[in-house]
C-alpha cells in the first residue's frame, strides 16, 4: 500500500486550488438551484467494483505484452486493487474470477480486510479448459451436446456460489462463449434449450438473497452464432429462470451504434436490469478504458440510472471490466473509476423537471440542450473534493507515480513471459 505521507504531501500542494475551484463551481451550481454539497455526498457514496483480472495486462488473439510487477496470484491482485481504492475511494469492492482466483475463503477474507476491500459478484469461467477438468469446453459448456460436460459446467458455477457465500458475495455472473462458427454446426433451438436447463440448475442453487446475472455478447469466441447474443435473449433467460435472475449489460458487447442507453431503460422498466460491466469500445468488444472513446454515451447511461433511482429496490451492480494492453492497469482502473463517478455526477446535475416538461411538449432542441447542460459541466472539483475528504488523493495518478509502487512490486514479483495470446 502507499504510505499516507505521500498522499498527504500531494494533497497539501493541491488543496488551496481545489477549494477555490470547488467554491467557484458551487456558486455556479447555486445559480442553477443545485446544492453542490448534496451532489458531492451522493458521489462520495457511490462505488464501482474492480475486476481482479483487470490489474493484469490484457492481450489480444495475437499477443500479450506484460508489464513489470504483474500480479502472480489473487493476493497480489488484491494488493493492487487495494491501492486503487486507497487513492480513489471509489472502488470499495473487487469481483473475483474462478478458478483463476480460487483460494480458501478464510485467506481471501483476511487479505481483503488487510487492504480495505469487500467482495462483489463472483464470475465463473467455462469458456476455457483448466488442467484438471475431465471434459473440454471447446464446443460449449452450459449448452454442450454432451450431458457430462454440461454437468461439469453446472457444478463449477455452484462451486463459485459456495465460495462466494463464504466471502460475502451476493451475486454470480455467468458469461459463456457457447455458440457456433459455421452455419449448420448447431441447432439453435436445441442448443438454447440445453442452456436454459443447465442455467436453471445453477439458479436453483442460489441462496435466497443472491442474484444471478447473465451476460450477453454478440460474438467471440463463437463468430457465426452465440447462444446469449443480445439483450433480447438475455431478457428471455432472466424471465424464464425467475425473480432472482437479471441481465448484466457490458457496454462493449453490442454492435456499433446500438442504443445501449435505451436497452438500459427497457431492462429497468421490466425489473430485469441487474448490473453493468463498464468499459468502452470503438469497433466491438474492445474493453478499452471507460469513457475513453464515448464519454457522452456513458453519461446517457447514467442519465437513465439516475432517473431510475426513485424506484424502490432499484440497485444494479456496477463493475469495471477492461483489458489494459498498453497502459499500467492500476492507472487505467483509477482513471476509469473516476470517469464512472464523473458520469454519475453529471447525470445528477440534469434538471429533470425541465427535461420532463420539454419531453411532454415535444421540444426536442430544449430537451437535448437540458441534457447537455449536465454533461458539459466540469464536475472535477466535486470528485476531487470527495476524494480529499475521504482520505484519498486529489490526483490519484500523480500520487501513484510518485510513490514508486510499480517499481517496488516489480522488484518482488518475477517477470512474466508474454508468450501466447488471449485476454487474461
Amino acid at each position: 500500500m502507499i504510505t499516507a505521507d505521500i498522499i498527504e504531501q500531494s494533497n497539501a500542494r493541491a488543496e488551496a486550488r481545489l477549494r477555490a475551484d470547488y467554491a467557484a463551481l458551487g456558486e455556479h451550481l447555486d445559480r442553477r438551484g443545485i446544492d453542490i454539497a448534496a451532489i458531492k455526498a451522493r458521489v462520495a457514496a457511490y462505488g464501482v467494483a474492480v475486476p481482479s483480472w483487470g490489474v493484469g495486462t490484457g492481450g489480444t488473439r495475437f499477443a500479450r505484452f506484460p508489464g513489470p510487477g504483474e500480479p502472480r496470484h489473487i493476493f497480489d491482485k488484491l494488493e493492487d486493487c487495494g491501492v486503487i481504492q486507497q487513492l480513489t475511494r471509489a472502488t470499495p469492492s473487487v469481483s473475483l474470477h474462478i478458478p483463476w482466483d480460487a483460494q480458501p475463503a478464510a485467506d481471501l477474507n483476511a487479505k481483503a480486510e488487510e487492504v480495505g476491500l469487500t467482495f462483489d459478484a463472483m464470475n465463473s469461467n467455462t469458456f476455457q479448459d483448466q488442467p484438471d477438468q475431465a471434459h473440454s469446453y471447446k464446443f460449449g459448456s452450459l449448452s454442450h451436446t454432451d450431458a457430462a460436460t454440461r454437468q461439469q459446467a453446472v457444478e463449477h458455477n455452484i462451486a463459485c456460489i459456495d465460495l462466494g457465500a463464504q466471502i460475502g458475495s451476493r451475486a454470480l455472473t455467468i458469461w459463456v462463449g457457447d455458440g457456433s462458427n459455421f452455419p449448420g454446426q448447431a441447432n439453435f433451438t436445441r442448443q438454447f434449450e440445453r442452456y436454459l436447463d443447465a442455467a436453471g440448475q445453477v439458479y436453483a442453487a442460489l441462496p435466497d438473497d443472491w442474484t444471478l446475472l447473465t451476460e450477453h455478447k454478440m460474438y467471440e469466441p463463437a463468430f457465426y452464432s452465440t447462444v446469449v447474443q443480445d439483450w433480447g435473449t438475455n431478457l428471455l433467460i432472466a424471465q424464464q429462470l425467475g425473480a432472482k435472475a437479471k441481465c448484466l449489460v457490458d457496454l462493449g458487447h453490442h454492435a456499433p451504434n446500438v442504443n445501449i442507453e435505451m436497452i438500459v431503460a427497457r431492462l429497468r422498466q421490466f425489473g430485469k436490469l441487474g448490473g453493468f460491466h463498464f468499459n468502452d469500445s470503438k469497433y466491438g468488444d474492445d474493453d478499452l478504458d471507460t469513457g475513453s472513446i464515448d464519454p457522452y454515451r456513458l453519461f446517457l447511461v447514467f442519465n437513465e440510472l439516475v432517473e431510475a433511482e426513485a424506484d424502490p429496490g432499484f440497485a444494479p451492480m456496477h463493475m469495471l471490466d477492461q483489458s489494459h494492453n498498453v497502459t499500467d492497469p492500476i492507472e487505467s482502473l483509477m482513471v476509469s473509476a473516476t470517469e464512472v463517478q464523473r458520469a454519475y455526477a453529471q447525470a445528477l446535475l440534469v434538471d429533470r423537471k425541465a427535461l420532463d416538461g420539454y419531453q411532454e411538449d415535444n421540444d426536442a432542441l430544449m430537451a437535448t440542450t437540458t441534457l447537455k447542460a449536465g454533461f458539459r459541466t466540469d464536475v472535477e472539483p466535486i470528485l476531487a473534493m470527495a476524494r480529499l475528504e475521504a482520505g484519498g488523493a486529489v490526483d490519484p495518478v500523480a500520487v501513484y507515480r510518485a510513490s514508486g509502487y510499480r517499481a517496488q512490486v516489480a522488484a518482488i514479483r518475477p517477470a512474466v513471459s508474454g508468450a501466447g495470446g488471449g485476454i487474461v
